[in-house]
């Protein structure tokens, strides 16, 4: 029988991995990189690479990815093989800090937000050291912005830390008005994800699911879709096989899935990690999204993550748990015991409603799709 705590997080390279395969100075530099963002030295650069090449070949993996995530809602990589000629006809097993820092994937035939010559239709990865690489699949996976040549966002990442930058300077400075010796803060999220999972035979007889992933023509649901005695309910032994199964993949990639049930609507269940930076939580819950289908085949079950289309017909939201925490771990959202946590709490929770009114275009903006 396996026991979590001894594999879980085994296909990541992760801080413990790094004090193994650095050299100590180098895991001290890397750590500050990590922690205090700091510039990555070329030279550092190489040594982490090359640690991270090691690590990744013990694990199975022949090929490296820089996954990232463009405006199509999904994540992209494009693989390159570790292996490079030698001069006798055989190969040796290469990857340089370059490669590590910096990739150039075609940027021509994704979502840019705007009208581009051709010449500027370059893109470009860089690496995301606050995200730590995986290898899945025979694969070392390094988390990466995507931009174009003159430094414009092509992704959702790169967006998402200017603004945890911009976020943590504000909020560092009014702390610092109020009294408080702060240096740092950081954003919080612990998404809940809802799921539909539907047999996949059944799941062929609707046109409206293949074509959509969603419900759009059928019969009203019953009470809707509110029964009693699936909300919490006991797990049937199909499912709970799945999200084992899920569980267990994501684990190994550090995904720290905690909850799991059935949620409102029949055939509807929930998923819930523990909270995490915001940008880790992210790139953990588009893994868990993965898993998920990709489970959901072995199981002769198809996996639905489709948003609610119609009134009155549940869909599956994913409520974001969501909170600033100070250098020294206090929640800026939390009341707090006494009077002045309290006059902190409520500072914070009136700008961020301030925020969200004067800003409620941009935010809207920045979720809505055509199918959403």
């Amino acid at each position: 029988m396996k026991i979590v705590d001894e594999y879980f997080g085994c296909d990541v390279f992760s801080t413990s991995a790094m004090q193994r395969y650095l050299p100590h100075a180098v895991y001290k530099q890397m750590m500050d990189v990590m922690e205090k963002g700091k510039e990555l030295p070329n030279k550092i650069a190489n040594a982490v690479a090359h640690a991270m090449k090691e690590w990744a070949l013990e694990q199975g993996a022949t090929h490296y990815t820089h996954w990232f995530q463009p405006m199509t809602g999904v994540t992209a990589e494009k693989h390159d093989g570790f292996i490079n000629p030698d001069k006798d006809g055989k190969v040796i097993m290469e990857f340089s800090g370059k490669e590590l820092i910096k990739g150039e994937p075609d940027a021509s035939s994704f979502p840019s937000g705007g009208l581009r010559a051709t010449f500027e239709a370059r893109g470009y990865t860089a690496w995301d050291p606050t995200s730590l690489a995986f290898v899945k699949e025979k694969t070392l996976y390094i988390p990466t912005l995507f931009c174009s040549y003159d430094g414009s966002a092509l992704d959702k990442k790169t967006p998402l830390l200017r603004s945890n930058d911009a976020l943590n300077k504000a909020a560092v400075r009014l702390l610092n008005i109020m009294g408080y010796n702060i240096h740092k803060i950081k954003t919080t999220v612990g998404p809940e994800q809802e799921y539909f999972l539907i047999d996949e035979d059944m799941f062929k007889e609707r046109l409206d699911l293949l074509v959509t992933g969603r419900t759009l023509f059928g019969a009203a649901p019953v009470k809707g879709q509110e029964l009693d005695d699936h909300y919490f309910g006991s797990l049937s032994e199909r499912v709970k096989a799945y999200m084992e199964e899920v569980d267990e993949e994501l684990w190994k990639l550090g995904v720290p899935a905690k909850t799991q049930h059935n949620e409102v609507a029949p055939a509807q269940h929930e998923l819930a990690p523990v909270f995490d930076t915001t940008n880790v939580a992210v790139d953990h819950n588009q893994l868990t999204m993965e898993i998920m289908k990709k489970v959901a085949d072995k199981h002769d079950l198809v996996c639905l993550l489709h948003e609610k289309p119609f009134e009155g017909i549940n869909g599956s939201g994913k409520h974001n748990n969501w909170s600033m925490i100070t250098d020294d771990g206090v929640n800026l959202l939390d009341p707090g015991k006494t009077p002045s946590e309290n006059i902190q709490f409520l500072v914070f929770l009136m700008a961020v409603i301030k925020a969200v009114d004067e800003y409620a275009d941009l935010l809207r903006i920045s979720v809505a799709s055509a199918g959403n």
